[in-house]
Protein backbone atom coordinates (compact mmCIF):
# COMPACT_ATOMS: atom_id res chain seq x y z
CA UNK A 1 0.00 0.00 0.00
CA UNK A 2 1.01 3.35 -1.32
CA UNK A 3 2.15 5.50 2.08
CA UNK A 4 1.61 9.08 2.41
CA UNK A 5 1.82 11.64 5.39
CA UNK A 6 -1.89 12.66 5.05
CA UNK A 7 -2.64 8.86 4.59
CA UNK A 8 -1.09 8.34 7.10
CA UNK A 9 -2.86 10.78 9.40
CA UNK A 10 -6.19 9.65 8.45
CA UNK A 11 -5.08 5.81 9.12
CA UNK A 12 -4.34 6.55 12.27
CA UNK A 13 -7.05 9.08 12.81
CA UNK A 14 -9.59 6.24 12.08
CA UNK A 15 -7.94 4.00 13.97
CA UNK A 16 -8.05 6.40 17.16
CA UNK A 17 -11.78 6.68 16.37
CA UNK A 18 -12.24 3.28 16.47
CA UNK A 19 -10.67 2.70 19.32
CA UNK A 20 -12.25 5.15 21.46
CA UNK A 21 -15.69 4.17 20.56
CA UNK A 22 -15.08 0.68 21.24
CA UNK A 23 -13.67 1.47 24.64
CA UNK A 24 -15.63 4.18 25.14
CA UNK A 25 -19.35 1.60 24.90
CA UNK A 26 -16.98 -0.70 27.22
CA UNK A 27 -16.63 2.14 29.72
CA UNK A 28 -20.51 2.15 30.05
CA UNK A 29 -22.55 0.47 32.84
CA UNK A 30 -24.33 -2.26 31.55
CA UNK A 31 -28.03 -0.49 31.96
CA UNK A 32 -26.76 2.19 29.45
CA UNK A 33 -25.40 0.03 27.45
CA UNK A 34 -28.48 -2.43 27.33
CA UNK A 35 -31.05 0.75 27.39
CA UNK A 36 -28.90 1.46 24.02
CA UNK A 37 -28.76 -1.93 22.71
CA UNK A 38 -32.58 -2.29 23.45
CA UNK A 39 -33.33 1.38 21.85
CA UNK A 40 -31.58 0.45 18.38
CA UNK A 41 -33.23 -3.23 18.72
CA UNK A 42 -36.70 -1.26 18.46
CA UNK A 43 -35.70 0.64 15.56
CA UNK A 44 -34.77 -1.88 13.64
CA UNK A 45 -37.63 -3.93 14.37
CA UNK A 46 -39.71 -0.51 13.39
CA UNK A 47 -37.71 -0.35 9.95
CA UNK A 48 -37.47 -4.14 9.43
CA UNK A 49 -40.06 -5.90 11.01
CA UNK A 50 -42.91 -4.08 10.11
CA UNK A 51 -44.02 -3.33 14.04
CA UNK A 52 -44.00 -7.05 15.16
CA UNK A 53 -41.34 -7.86 18.04
CA UNK A 54 -38.20 -9.84 17.58
CA UNK A 55 -37.08 -12.81 19.09
CA UNK A 56 -36.67 -13.02 22.77
CA UNK A 57 -32.49 -13.05 22.50
CA UNK A 58 -32.75 -10.25 19.60
CA UNK A 59 -31.04 -8.09 22.08
CA UNK A 60 -27.81 -10.30 22.92
CA UNK A 61 -27.53 -11.09 18.47
CA UNK A 62 -27.39 -7.30 18.61
CA UNK A 63 -25.00 -6.73 21.00
CA UNK A 64 -22.63 -9.70 19.20
CA UNK A 65 -23.35 -8.19 16.16
CA UNK A 66 -22.06 -4.98 17.15
CA UNK A 67 -18.65 -6.00 18.19
CA UNK A 68 -18.54 -8.13 15.31
CA UNK A 69 -18.84 -4.81 13.07
CA UNK A 70 -16.75 -2.53 15.00
CA UNK A 71 -14.09 -4.66 14.87
CA UNK A 72 -14.01 -5.51 11.47
CA UNK A 73 -13.76 -1.94 11.50
CA UNK A 74 -10.66 -1.71 13.53
CA UNK A 75 -9.16 -4.74 11.73
CA UNK A 76 -9.64 -2.61 8.12
CA UNK A 77 -7.63 0.00 10.25
CA UNK A 78 -5.11 -1.96 11.48
CA UNK A 79 -3.98 -3.83 8.22
CA UNK A 80 -4.17 -0.41 6.44
CA UNK A 81 -1.75 0.99 8.44
CA UNK A 82 0.52 -1.92 8.80
CA UNK A 83 -0.01 -2.55 4.79
CA UNK A 84 1.51 1.26 4.80
CA UNK A 85 4.30 0.30 7.23
CA UNK A 86 4.93 -2.86 5.46
CA UNK A 87 4.50 -5.10 8.56
CA UNK A 88 2.61 -8.03 6.80
CA UNK A 89 -0.90 -9.55 7.36
CA UNK A 90 -0.47 -11.14 11.25
CA UNK A 91 0.75 -7.83 12.86
CA UNK A 92 -2.90 -6.26 12.27
CA UNK A 93 -5.03 -9.40 13.58
CA UNK A 94 -2.49 -9.82 16.79
CA UNK A 95 -3.39 -6.08 17.46
CA UNK A 96 -6.91 -6.65 17.01
CA UNK A 97 -6.49 -9.45 19.13
CA UNK A 98 -5.07 -7.85 21.86
CA UNK A 99 -7.69 -4.28 21.71
CA UNK A 100 -10.53 -7.17 22.06
CA UNK A 101 -8.64 -8.56 25.41
CA UNK A 102 -8.16 -4.97 26.56
CA UNK A 103 -11.51 -4.58 25.65
CA UNK A 104 -13.28 -7.42 28.03
CA UNK A 105 -10.24 -6.56 30.41
CA UNK A 106 -12.21 -3.22 30.76
CA UNK A 107 -15.47 -4.52 31.14
CA UNK A 108 -14.11 -6.50 34.60
CA UNK A 109 -14.60 -2.84 35.92
CA UNK A 110 -17.23 -1.75 35.12
CA UNK A 111 -20.85 -2.13 36.67
CA UNK A 112 -23.34 -4.29 35.31
CA UNK A 113 -20.56 -5.61 32.91
CA UNK A 114 -18.76 -8.76 32.21
CA UNK A 115 -16.02 -9.94 30.39
CA UNK A 116 -16.77 -12.98 28.04
CA UNK A 117 -13.65 -14.98 26.21
CA UNK A 118 -16.48 -15.77 23.65
CA UNK A 119 -16.54 -11.82 22.57
CA UNK A 120 -12.71 -11.87 22.50
CA UNK A 121 -13.29 -14.71 19.95
CA UNK A 122 -16.14 -12.53 18.37
CA UNK A 123 -14.09 -9.68 17.97
CA UNK A 124 -11.25 -11.58 16.73
CA UNK A 125 -13.51 -12.89 14.36
CA UNK A 126 -14.11 -9.49 13.09
CA UNK A 127 -10.58 -8.18 13.04
CA UNK A 128 -9.61 -11.04 10.81
CA UNK A 129 -12.55 -9.97 8.21
CA UNK A 130 -11.70 -6.85 7.90
CA UNK A 131 -8.15 -7.78 7.63
CA UNK A 132 -9.40 -10.35 4.82
CA UNK A 133 -11.64 -7.82 3.41
CA UNK A 134 -8.94 -4.95 2.81
CA UNK A 135 -6.72 -7.26 1.47
CA UNK A 136 -8.59 -8.36 -0.87
CA UNK A 137 -9.80 -4.84 -1.85
CA UNK A 138 -6.52 -4.11 -2.13
CA UNK A 139 -5.65 -7.05 -4.40
CA UNK A 140 -8.95 -6.22 -6.68
CA UNK A 141 -7.78 -2.43 -7.27
CA UNK A 142 -4.05 -3.17 -7.88
CA UNK A 143 -5.36 -5.71 -10.68
CA UNK A 144 -7.69 -3.36 -12.07
CA UNK A 145 -5.12 -0.71 -12.20
CA UNK A 146 -2.68 -3.19 -13.76
CA UNK A 147 -4.87 -4.25 -16.64
CA UNK A 148 -5.66 -0.49 -17.42
CA UNK A 149 -2.45 -0.43 -18.22
CA UNK A 150 -1.63 -3.17 -19.94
Amino acid sequence: MIRTEKRMRLCVTLLICCLVFIWGNSLLPGWISGAISDFVKKILELLFAQGEPGPENGGFLLRKLAHFTEFTALGMCLCWLFGMLKKGKLAPFLFGAAAACVDETIQIFVPGRVSSLRDVCIDSCGVLLGVILLTFGHYCMRKKKHLEET
